[in-house]
């Protein structure tokens, strides 16, 4: 008597995805980084922009120590060693993510900006981050291209500088 091998009742299962489990594993990790990744990149540039607000910090200070010597504010950064000059701030930002300028500088006041370089110039809302002084007050403007310094109480329109 010759006794014929029984099948299992249930198949057995291979171990491993087919390739629609992997199609579909592959358009779900699809669908999450291309949600994700614009989020990211926001959070990363506005972690960013902490090097500007300490730059216009720094102008700040050395603003007011130049006002504590002379009778005006300074005209210019770093960049020629007379009078009129901050001493120790440079044109580009520590991270070099924003360059600095002055203007509108005169013995009550100064206008200085921050504008956005490189791949920080992406930031649509808050690519120019600025500082007005202006008879003692102080101004906190912001903008895509510029900021609007006709109206003080608006002129951070982006809702970049948090206080």
């Amino acid at each position: 008597m010759v006794l014929k091998p029984r099948l299992p009742l249930c198949p057995r299962r291979e171990h491993g995805m087919t390739l629609i489990e992997l199609m579909i594993t592959v358009v779900i990790m699809g669908l999450l980084l291309a949600l994700a990744f614009p989020s990211y990149q926001d959070s990363v540039r506005k972690g960013r922009r902490s090097d500007a607000f300490a730059a216009l910090a720094a102008v700040q200070q050395g603003q007011e120590r130049h006002r504590a010597n002379r009778a005006t504010y300074a005209g210019n950064l770093n960049s020629t060693p007379d009078a009129d000059t901050l001493r120790d701030i440079a044109a580009t930002t520590s991270n070099g993510y924003y360059t600095l300028a002055l203007s509108h500088h005169s013995a009550t006041g100064y206008t200085a900006t921050a504008t956005a370089t490189g791949s920080q110039a992406a930031d649509t809302r808050c690519a120019q981050l600025g500082v007005r002084a202006d008879g003692g007050k102080l101004y906190y403007g912001s903008g895509a291209t510029s900021i609007d310094w006709t109206t003080p109480s608006a002129a951070d329109s982006g809702k970049c500088w948090v206080k």
